[in-house]
């Protein structure tokens, strides 16, 4: 078993499907919430992974979070010591930068359902084979990042191309949400920020997306178990088979 290191953002976006496959393979799992505490950052040495998840600040809004700052200095050092590590959303930003990418607003945000396409170096990836070549996959960002030199695009979309990169062997960015169940998109759409979001923006409503949910989550939830499944295969452990239900 392996201890996994999580950055934590906000209580509404956690590992999602993510949790009960590390549980399963019995990694322990240790929380930085950020939302609650600016919690010292613990010597990544005594990890056998990071995770970092997503949340609504953006890269640049370090003044108002450092702790934004910190985990790029922590995405480096995982780098470094060659630690598996999977970045979601706003995760996936944060390693893009600490690579060196600029991370930068999108003129429409991605909300709901979007299409993706798997490209010829995902086809031969060890965790992103797993897509077909076109899926239809949850997002809910309004900034993307330039794909970092050293990085690999494993997945990309129409109006925001860099989707999903690999770096070195085993650290992954997903900008997309292949963690969300129903429960938790449910959460989402009915948060009043995003209520107001959704609103603004025009263009999707809620309805559309939790009838879009119903239609996709399934193919998601298949894929989530394959995908995630091969990332935590990266991870120090006994191999177990776990297979996601429905939620």
């Amino acid at each position: 078993m392996a201890k996994i290191l999580v950055f934590q953002h906000v209580p509404y976006e956690p590992l999602g499907l993510l949790d009960p496959l590390l549980r399963e393979h019995r990694h322990r799992i240790r929380y930085i919430n950020f939302a609650r505490t600016d919690a010292e950052i613990p010597p990544l040495k005594n990890y056998g992974g990071l995770i970092v998840l997503g949340g609504p600040m953006n890269i640049g809004e370090e003044h108002q979070y450092p702790h934004l700052e910190l985990e790029k200095q922590a995405l480096r050092e995982a780098l470094e010591l060659e630690l598996p590590i999977l970045g979601i959303c706003l995760g996936a930003q944060l390693l893009a930068s600490a690579l060196g990418a600029r991370v930068y607003r999108i003129e429409k945000p991605e909300i709901g359902w979007h299409e993706l396409h798997r490209t010829d170096r995902g086809s031969t990836d060890p965790v992103a084979c797993h897509f077909e070549k076109t899926e239809q996959i949850f997002q809910w960002h309004g900034y993307t990042f330039e794909l970092p030199k050293t990085a690999e695009l494993l997945l990309q979309g129409q109006n925001c191309v860099n989707q999903a990169f690999r770096a070195g062997h085993n650290a992954y960015g997903f900008q997309f949400h292949l963690e969300a169940c129903q429960q938790l998109i449910r959460r989402w759409v009915n948060l009043p920020a995003h209520k107001d979001e959704l609103a603004t923006l025009g263009g999707v409503t809620a309805q559309q997306i939790k009838e879009a949910t119903t239609e996709h989550l399934p193919r998601s939830q298949q894929l989530a178990n394959q995908v995630f499944g091969a990332f935590v295969n990266l991870l120090p452990a006994v191999r177990r088979q776990h297979q996601i239900g429905s939620r």
